[in-house]
């Protein structure tokens, strides 16, 4: 984070994850959309990412610095101010990408994630995945469509992550997570609900 253009939430997370560390220390047990995914990413070795909902491209920045050479997948419309904060577009994630050191292939895919995946899917039937995040649309029923399109593209042994399982502000995204995911037998699941606004990830078995 600290290589990345600062914004007041990215200045925020610093500040948080830092008073943590210096009150806990390293057995600080605390999971968010960035830890899990430095976490997963560190052990996993993705060759290949998929996102739905990159905005300034803290989460595939926290990918890229541990897999530099995976291929990734971007999905967002790039909603000016979304959730009160600027949305600066795919020029400005290459850039942070680029200072993180990814070196592999990037693909952007601007506009309605329930649109543009079944078509990217339709003309890339070959296309699978690694490890997927889905935090695009918070509805209910749009976050269970981005979830039920990407299901079938995780590879065995994958994982897929899925946040705000427990945001009051979208308080059913916990219920379509679980629904979905967590109740799936093919997926060994853990949820992170202790502080926060939770974050869920899931290992394909079979």
């Amino acid at each position: 984070i600290e290589r990345l253009e600062p914004d007041g939430y990215i200045q925020f997370l610093q500040k948080y994850y830092s008073d943590g560390l210096e009150r806990f220390g390293v057995s600080w047990g605390y999971l968010d959309i960035v830890t899990a995914i430095l976490g997963i990413s560190e052990i996993l070795k993705p060759n290949s990412y998929l996102e739905i909902g990159v905005r300034r491209g803290r989460s595939v920045c926290a990918l890229a610095s541990k897999s530099p050479a995976a291929k990734i997948a971007m999905y967002d419309m790039w909603v000016e101010n979304y959730a009160g904060m600027d949305n600066p577009g795919p020029d400005h994630v290459n850039k942070e990408l680029d200072k993180i050191g990814h070196t592999g292939e990037r693909l952007f895919v601007n506009g309605d994630s329930h649109r543009t995946l079944k078509a990217h899917f339709a003309e890339h039937p070959d296309d699978y995945y690694d490890l997927i995040t889905v935090d695009g649309d918070h509805s209910n029923l749009g976050a269970a469509e981005d979830i039920a399109d990407v299901l079938p593209r995780l590879r065995v042994g994958g994982v897929i992550l899925f946040d705000d399982t427990c945001n009051p502000n979208v308080s059913g995204l916990g219920d379509v997570w679980k629904r979905m995911v967590v109740q799936d037998p093919r997926f060994s699941s853990y949820t992170y609900s202790d502080v926060g606004y939770g974050v869920g990830f899931a290992i394909r078995k079979y």
